[in-house]
């Protein structure tokens, strides 16, 4: 037998995988323009130059995506940008960036108007407000401007809405703006105990359901400094309602709320008599004390979601949706203007409904900056994120 036919005959092979980078690269697209002349009448003619998303602009699509994706996803300051553009050979100063941020989130409210519209078409939303800075002008200092975050999200009863975040920007925190947000609505909003969010509630205005996340919250708190036994217990008693939400999340909401009042209910009422009992045992003026105060309060706010299927346990759906605001408000530090904040608000609505629905963002805004110039402003919906996913499915 020859070392020949052992070496190709033995059967099998090993097969080793590695994974490897290849940076993205930079593409120059040259659109070629012949400028034709009649030899009868002497007059030159030209076709136009195909639409753009910046007029007199030179970035792509793909790029102008690219610089949103990175700033407001992925939390890169434009200066940042700037210097890993520098490193490729490609020269995008930081004010050409902010430039094309400007004028591609401008192109794009349209699509964000339509998107707080739908939010505000749902029958229960979840509204929350987180700070970020904004530098004020004429001086070098700063002053706290807000981002308001306003969600509708069905998916835990099954309704047929897909989920869609809308934000906005304002200078200061007061309770005027949350009220023009929400002008009009009527059905209802999960909000924390924020004073602001009070005018918008009234008999023929919005209803309201607290969180109970916020209450669960101060008894942690407590228990995590004090080692208090009562607030032990609250959070063990809280716990079981939120154990038989796992049980009725993506049911329908009739079906939800039956359920609710077979297991939630009873745990829910045992939880403020216990509340209640625990009141002349413990110093009025104590942490513990204020906290179950606050409690029996919002507890009394929050009852309404054993009757009504559309509504959750807490407002988490809205505190995770400005979570993404917080990397970023770590390293810009600060908003250089008010039309720096409202621009924010735009890309943080795309993105973030993009997210949502599980969609590639940088693939969707390419997808819309190459047509959003042209496209009629009365068929804003076909360019909403599950109108692409359908398309490309």
């Amino acid at each position: 037998m020859s070392l020949l036919w052992w070496l190709t005959e033995q059967p099998g092979e090993d097969i080793t995988e590695e994974l490897e980078y290849v940076p993205g690269r930079f593409v120059v697209n040259r659109i070629l323009r012949p400028r034709l002349s009649c030899s009868c009448c002497e007059k030159v003619v030209q076709a136009p130059l195909p639409s753009r998303p910046i007029e007199r602009g030179r970035p792509g699509p793909g790029l102008l995506a690219h610089v949103l994706v990175s700033k407001f996803c992925d939390h890169l300051p434009l200066y940042r940008q700037s210097r890993i553009f520098d490193r490729e050979g490609i020269d995008l100063d930081r004010s050409t960036l902010c430039d094309w941020v400007g004028r591609s989130t401008a192109l794009m409210e349209p699509l964000a108007d339509a998107v707080g519209a739908m939010v505000l078409q749902g029958s229960a939303i979840f509204a929350d407000d987180t700070p970020i800075k904004l530098q004020a002008p004429g001086n070098k200092k700063t002053k706290t401007a807000r981002v308001w975050a306003y969600v509708r999200g069905e998916r835990p009863w099954a309704g047929p809405a897909p989920p869609a975040a809308y934000y906005q920007f304002t200078v200061d925190r007061k309770g005027k703006h949350p009220q023009e947000h929400l002008k009009g609505y009527k059905g209802w909003i999960h909000a924390d105990g924020y004073a602001g969010f009070n005018g918008l509630f009234a008999q023929d205005k919005a209803s309201k359901m607290a969180c109970v996340a916020h209450i669960r919250r101060k008894f942690v708190d407590i228990h995590a400094s004090q080692g208090s036994s009562v607030a032990g217990e609250a959070i063990q008693r809280m716990a079981k309602l939120y154990e038989f939400e796992k049980q009725v999340r993506g049911k329908s909401p009739s079906e939800r709320v039956k359920l609710r009042q077979a297991r939630s209910k009873p745990v829910f009422d045992d939880l403020e008599d216990w509340l209640q009992a625990q009141l002349p045992k413990i110093s009025g003026k104590s942490t513990l004390a204020k906290a179950i105060g606050y409690a029996l309060n919002r507890l009394a706010k929050a009852r309404p979601y054993l009757e009504n299927g559309n509504l959750e346990l807490d407002n988490n759906t809205a505190e995770r949706a400005v979570k993404p605001v917080a990397p970023g408000r770590k390293n810009y530090i600060f908003r250089g203007s008010e039309g720096g904040g409202k621009a924010a608000a735009i890309a943080y609505t795309l993105i973030e409904t993009v997210k949502l629905n599980s969609v590639d963002p940088q693939a969707w805004l390419t997808w819309v900056l190459a047509q959003i110039a042209d496209h009629k402003i009365n068929r804003i919906n076909d360019l909403m994120p599950w109108c692409y996913a359908a398309q490309t499915a």
